[in-house]
């Protein structure tokens, strides 16, 4: 391991014995039969998943929401919804379900394939993604957009100039769009290591989220929970009830920008 890399590996590595927040993740809500990646939820389904929350008392929120929440001591029956990719069928039919609960949600988009399609699933049926309109539209309607990348690629594998390419340009980039601060980034893949960690950092973002980062787990590299078409209420049960038992959080406090005002580092 390079010199440099093992202090911030060392640092990464400092747990806390409690879990951390519930983050799920989905990626397109729509019908469809062909789903070989798993990627997909019916909207009927999507809908019995949200009146499963809503029914023991959770609430569907933002990122930026929960970790504000968390760093307060106030994410008691708080869920993270992720949506990755930025497909075009989150604003026809995730948006109106998750607006007749009151839940809110994180949007990570691909600003190098504005209105294009998922063109990385080769064995996938290709699905539109957002336009800026519909990018705009979403941040509108209150949900938070995050980065996903330019061009979802996996980024350890990337060299410093191109690595940066998909953090702070991305995020310059939505932030165009948006006209507001791009502070979520979500990993292609869960692809991460200590180095796209530093770079996410250094390219302004206020945390990140992966899939299973394991050692890794920090504000930059949170864990979530794969929710698919096959969660049913026991598997979604099951799920939320292994959570805290697999993942551990760190020490790192969280950043002073998604703490609420006069909220202390924990």
């Amino acid at each position: 391991m390079p010199a440099a890399t093992a202090p911030r590996t060392a640092t990464i590595r400092r747990l806390l014995p409690k879990p951390p927040p519930w983050v799920v993740m989905y990626h397109s809500i729509a019908d469809t039969e062909a789903d070989p990646y798993r990627v997909t939820v019916s909207p009927v389904r999507f809908a019995r998943q949200l009146h499963w929350l809503n029914d023991r008392g959770l609430r569907g929120v933002s990122v930026r929401e929960l970790l504000a929440a968390t760093a307060s001591g106030r994410a008691k029956g708080l869920v993270g919804l992720t949506f990755d990719d930025g497909y075009a069928d989150f604003a026809e039919s995730a948006l109106p379900l998750l607006r007749r609960h009151g839940f809110t949600a994180t949007v990570y988009v691909l600003p190098g394939r504005i209105g294009g399609d998922n063109a990385w699933d080769g064995d996938g049926p290709r699905k539109s993604l957002l336009t800026e309109d519909g990018i705009r539209r979403v941040f509108e309607a209150g949900m938070e957009i995050g980065s996903h990348g330019m061009r979802h690629v996996s980024l350890p594998s990337l060299d410093d100039r191109a690595l940066a390419e998909e953090t702070r340009r991305s995020r310059a980039l939505l932030e165009e769009i948006t006209g507001a601060p791009v502070d979520g980034f979500c990993y292609p893949y869960g692809d991460v290591d200590a180095r796209t960690i530093q770079a996410v950092r250094d390219a302004g973002y206020r945390y990140g989220c992966g899939i299973a980062p394991g050692a890794l787990t920090c504000a930059y590299a949170l864990p979530r929970a794969h929710i698919g078409e096959q969660d049913t209420s026991w598997r979604l049960t099951a799920k939320r009830t292994l959570h805290p038992l697999r993942r551990r959080w760190p020490a790192e406090p969280l950043p002073a920008r998604i703490r609420p005002a006069g909220a202390g580092v924990s």
